[in-house]
């Protein structure tokens, strides 16, 4: 379950769909950066883990919606503060990494 935490597109998933149900495209639009084939992976990993729930509408073309189950939301409550926290300290993060590279790894 530690992986499950860990992984920062399965975070990302819960908290995104902490505002309720979303299509598959709406996903894909909301998470920056994230591929069509990891979205597709991270989403298969969290229904098969009972956080997410994946319903299919029969219609043309075919409506499939991702919802959070009643554990998916006790867990977006648990990592939300992580998920916020991270998001808030990004830009520090990739500047106090950048700085760190070029110390440990000075360019010519």
């Amino acid at each position: 379950m530690l992986d499950l935490v860990a992984n920062k597109w399965s975070l990302g998933v819960v908290d995104t769909l902490g505002s309720g149900p979303k299509r598959f495209s709406e996903l894909k639009r909301t998470i920056a950066g994230i591929s069509q084939k990891m979205l597709t992976t991270t989403l298969r990993e969290l229904e098969r883990d009972g956080i997410l729930t994946r319903t299919v509408c029969a219609v043309m073309p075919p409506n499939v919606t991702y919802e959070l189950t009643d554990m998916g939301r006790t867990l977006l409550i648990a990592t939300r503060p992580v998920v916020r926290w991270s998001l808030e300290n990004i830009a520090a993060i990739d500047k106090a990494r950048a700085e760190f590279d070029s110390r440990v790894h000075p360019g010519p």
